[in-house]
């Protein structure tokens, strides 16, 4: 039986993922910030120190699979925090259990990003920042910058890049990284925009050409297929699974 660690465990895409690995026979540890094995707030450096400590301890230091999928959208409190979640709260999650994931059996990492990795508004400073490990940096361009949008697209650009330079360290040894781009999915985040007065109209407007959101458990089954041992040449790449919304925006580049 293999061990996964999941974030964002609690709600949404993580717990639709907890969910199926557990239905496939899978031991989970879950975090979250309440309702999980291990409650951590990946938005501080204490907080993901908590969290890496309790997993290594919950597998016992040899870990199969990591799925980062807690994270912030636009809407929240302020633009620093969607940085420290999204971005800080996913890489020191990998690197600190890299180790253990080194010791387990063709174990995967898969990151939850999003298709508005690829979208105009990335701040180049705010992502050079973050791919630097500068956190302070990234914070205070984040408010600098103010536009939470801003701030949740650059900060899943740089978790991809983040993976993809890790898969050249993470291939010779056996670990596999990948990354999970979503549209729209049913989620509390997605509900949080649609509510939003700045967001709300933009985001209804903004339909993928299959014409509806995902649910969580769509973007599941993609996670599980790459954590699973039928994804053992996916390595280092980005997948969408946005119901066609690349293809909408970024027809001809690809």
């Amino acid at each position: 039986m293999s061990v996964t660690v999941v974030t964002g465990s609690a709600s949404g895409i993580g717990a639709a993922v907890c969910e199926q690995l557990k239905q496939a026979g899978h031991r989970v540890i879950g975090i979250d910030r309440q309702n999980a094995d291990i409650v951590a707030d990946l938005s501080t450096a204490a907080g993901r120190k908590a969290a890496v400590d309790g997993a290594l301890q919950a597998c016992g230091g040899t870990l199969d699979g990591l799925v980062c999928c807690a994270g912030l959208g636009p809407t929240a409190p302020s633009c620093s925090v969607v940085v420290a979640v999204n971005y800080f709260g996913m890489t020191e999650l990998v690197e600190g259990l890299e180790a253990a994931l080194a010791q387990g059996s063709k174990s995967a990492v898969t990151l939850i990003g999003s298709v508005a990795s690829v979208h105009p508004g990335q701040d180049k400073a705010m992502v050079d920042a973050m791919l630097a490990g500068d956190e302070a940096g990234a914070l205070a361009r984040a408010n600098e910058v103010g536009v939470g949008q801003a701030a949740y697209g650059s900060s899943k650009y740089a978790v991809a890049v983040f993976a993809r330079r890790k898969a050249l360290q993470f291939g010779p040894r056996g670990l596999r990284i990948n990354v999970v781009a979503p549209g729209a999915v049913e989620t509390p985040l997605f509900q949080a925009s649609l509510d939003d007065p700045r967001y709300g109209e933009a985001t209804r407007k903004f339909v993928a050409p299959v014409g509806r959101s995902s649910t969580p458990h769509e973007i599941a089954n993609v996670v599980l297929f790459l954590q699973s041992e039928q994804a053992s040449f996916v390595h280092g790449t980005v997948i969408f699974v946005d119901g066609g919304m690349d293809a909408m925006t970024r027809t001809d580049r690809f």
